[in-house]
């Protein structure tokens, strides 16, 4: 049994995780950030350590220490007597995440140029097209984990694994990013055909060129978002 709609997190998670979890505590967290990051468990959701332990066939102490880590994550606050909920990103939350990514992702596209150069550009063209195609077909899970996949890609050829896990951590957080299913904007679409435009880019060894297209890209996809829970923060206040 899953955790919402019975899907099996533990043997088909969402999305993977950028390395695979070594404990049965890792696994139960990399499942719950996946159903929190594609929108199955929604903010303001509350989960119950026991609840979910039934539905993860365990026992509760491994997934208490996992609420625990994604409490520290952001993901999840506790609330007393009654379990954990999952948090609402802010405004100011995208903003900060958007300025982070800038500063980390969008930086490192100069010598993501460089090292491309010696690669075959065709499993980077592959990635893109998957992206691409799930967002055409509104399907917002295949969408998550082809997108995580492309940038990271791309961030992997830096040699510098933290900085990967930092970015792919700043990307968890930003929750579901609003691919409807069956019905994808022409935002989405818009901003995944962007990911061709950053290859070209990427594959004339424009780096500095590289680099601005890839905060615009941040700020296309966050942009609207951070927009929208003004407006929702500014509707509650009245």
């Amino acid at each position: 049994m899953g955790i919402v709609g019975g899907v099996d997190m533990l043997k088909d998670p969402t999305i993977s995780e950028l390395l695979p979890p070594a404990s049965l505590r890792a696994r139960v967290e990399s499942s719950l950030v996946s159903a929190i990051i594609s929108g199955e468990l929604q903010p303001g959701m509350m989960v119950s350590v026991p609840v979910l332990a039934a539905q993860f066939s365990v026992s509760v102490t491994p997934v208490r220490e996992a609420m625990l880590h994604l409490e520290d994550r952001g993901f999840v606050e506790s609330v007393k007597n009654k379990g954990f909920k999952v948090t609402e990103v802010s405004a100011r939350d995208l903003r900060e995440i958007a300025q982070l990514r800038c500063w980390l992702e969008a930086s490192a596209m100069p010598l993501v140029a460089e090292r491309l150069r010696t690669k075959s550009l065709e499993p980077y063209r592959e990635m893109a097209s998957r992206i691409a195609e799930s967002a055409a077909h509104g399907d917002r899970e295949a969408y998550l984990v082809a997108h995580a996949t492309f940038h990271g890609a791309l961030l992997a050829l830096t040699d510098n694994q933290r900085l990967v896990e930092l970015v792919a951590e700043l990307r968890r957080q930003t929750r579901t990013i609003g691919v409807a299913d069956q019905h994808p904007s022409e935002e989405i679409l818009r901003s995944a055909a962007e990911h061709e435009d950053l290859l070209d880019l990427l594959a004339s060894g424009d780096g500095e060129a590289a680099e601005r297209f890839m905060a615009h890209h941040i700020g296309h996809m966050l942009g609207r978002r951070v927009a929208a829970e003004e407006k929702a923060s500014t509707a509650k206040a009245q």
